[in-house]
């Protein structure tokens, strides 16, 4: 992520910040500006009161209404017909509020969500809501498991993310993370794990890529239940020759998803990296001193950007993260095949952000009977 800083005084803020802890002036961030800006914010918070902008002049924008839950700091443009910011049109539905921990699973679940979103602008990708795109779009539902045999799995199914809101709990997130022995598990990492089976659909199935993905990531036609029964019952103890994570050797739909978040997690840890000014001096004892650099989007390949670039930085991480008594941010070994097939996933992002290859999106109202070239993946249990 890039830096933030007020535009009223210029100190540095952060993409979570309600206010500026220097000048106190009321802050929001501008997805169509791509920068946090200062406010003066109106006594009257009615959804449809527009806020004066501070420092540089500007249009004057409205804060998400949910905003007023401390939910959300996101903006809108004045004369939005809108009353959530475009991250928040994207959530169906929402826990119950009566209980006051999921007021704040609430608040978590979309603190991640706009992370996600703000890479997937940095990549001028499409994120179209259910609500004004059916056929197209993506929606999130947050559910609450109350009845102990109605089991809420996280997982996909056309365009429709479902997250259990125990995850946002760090506590439970940590117990399941160990009870299933996994090395990483994060909010944002589900968000762009699930967010990669939707883009599965709207750049790979059923395009020219189709070929090509299914040389590096395997044939998605398999059955996809057999797979996952077959992988819980005995995962292949080679998957670190091939795969990004175990998990991800389970089905073609599940590599995809998860070498997916890896490229989301390069994309935004190295525009960080980037914009904090990191170089280090001692990648390699004697060797050259390395800058770190965001990933160029309009690059052929990436090859070189991972080994020379994200394999580094990462380490780095990784090794401040054991100085301070902590899990690995990054506890993952990224071999010659994760480095094609993020490659891939960089080029597909790249004709699709740059009009090269058209996306697949079905005409408005064509509804779920238009024809497609192969079937959606399914809702899954994510690693």
């Amino acid at each position: 992520m890039k830096l933030l800083t007020c535009s009223n005084c210029g100190h540095r803020v952060f993409f979570e910040n309600l206010s500026c802890g220097n000048c106190a002036a009321t802050l929001g961030y501008s997805p169509e500006e791509q920068c946090m800006l200062a406010f003066e914010a109106a006594t009257d918070q009615g959804p449809e009161v527009a806020w004066h902008r501070l420092g540089p002049a500007g249009p004057d924008q409205r804060p998400c209404v949910n905003r007023s839950q401390q939910v959300c700091n996101w903006m809108l443009a004045a004369d939005s017909t809108h009353h959530h910011c475009l991250s928040c049109r994207t959530t169906h539905t929402i826990p119950e509020l009566t209980k006051p921990e999921n007021h704040q699973y609430w608040a978590a679940l979309e603190q991640a969500k706009r992370r996600l979103f703000y890479t997937l602008h940095e990549l001028v990708l499409p994120t179209p809501n259910k609500l004004e795109d059916p056929d197209n779009g993506v929606s999130f539902e947050f559910l609450e498991q109350v009845e102990p045999q109605q089991h809420v799995l996280t997982g996909h199914d056309e365009g429709v993310i479902t997250l259990n809101i125990v995850e946002a709990d760090d506590a439970q997130r940590e117990r399941i993370r160990l009870s299933m022995h996994e090395p990483y598990r994060t909010l944002l990492g589900h968000f762009r794990h699930e967010i990669g089976h939707y883009y599965w659909d709207r750049l790979v199935r059923g395009t020219p890529w189709i070929d090509e993905y299914r040389q590096l990531f395997g044939d998605e036609r398999a059955d996809y239940a057999e797979a996952l029964k077959i992988h819980y019952a005995s995962p292949p103890n080679d998957w670190p020759q091939r795969f990004i994570s175990v998990y991800a050797s389970s089905h073609p739909w599940e590599d995809w998803a998860e070498t997916w978040a890896h490229y989301l997690h390069m994309v935004d840890g190295l525009e960080t990296a980037a914009s904090w000014g990191m170089r280090l001096d001692q990648v390699l004892p004697g060797g050259p001193a390395l800058a770190a650099r965001s990933v160029d989007t309009s690059a052929e390949t990436i090859r070189n950007t991972v080994i020379d670039q994200w394999l580094p930085v990462s380490q780095f991480i990784n090794a401040m993260d054991r100085s301070l008594g902590a899990h690995d941010s990054y506890p993952f070994v990224i071999v010659p095949p994760v480095i094609e097939k993020l490659d891939f996933i960089h080029r597909v992002v790249r004709a699709a952000s740059s009009g090269a290859m058209a996306m697949n999106f079905l005409p408005r109202g064509a509804g779920a009977g238009a024809p497609a070239s192969a079937a959606s993946a399914p809702a899954g249990v994510t690693s």
